[in-house]
């Protein structure tokens, strides 16, 4: 694994909860806005990750967390590649953290 890349042995435990995933998301998004990634896949993360923090704090209704999660979920379907390996891993992070919160809230397409 190459310096940086991250693994599920970071990602929040379920003991941590949902609130933790959300943050985690959040943060993995985040993330990819301080790293060299292609134009495209740029837009898509800018607002993937702005839809994500609307969530990240835990305070949201459990049906705003619903409707988000699937709102993020379509915006990464749009990036393919962001010609950055440590950005690809970030966003590896979120779809997965995502596709599991999804489960957890209902929010499966």
């Amino acid at each position: 694994m190459a310096p940086g890349r991250r693994d599920d042995a970071n990602a929040p435990s379920d003991a941590e909860g949902l609130d933790a995933r959300l943050r985690a998301l959040h943060d993995h998004l985040a993330a990819t806005a301080e790293l060299p990634v292609e134009t495209d896949a740029s837009r898509w993360l800018g607002e993937a990750e702005a839809v994500a923090a609307d969530v990240a704090d835990g305070d949201a209704p459990r049906s705003a967390v619903e409707t988000r999660i699937r709102q993020v979920r379509e915006l990464l379907a749009h990036v393919e590649d962001t010609g950055n390996e440590d950005a690809d891993d970030h966003v590896e992070a979120a779809r997965g953290l995502a596709a599991a919160i999804a489960a957890e809230v209902g929010a499966e397409p």
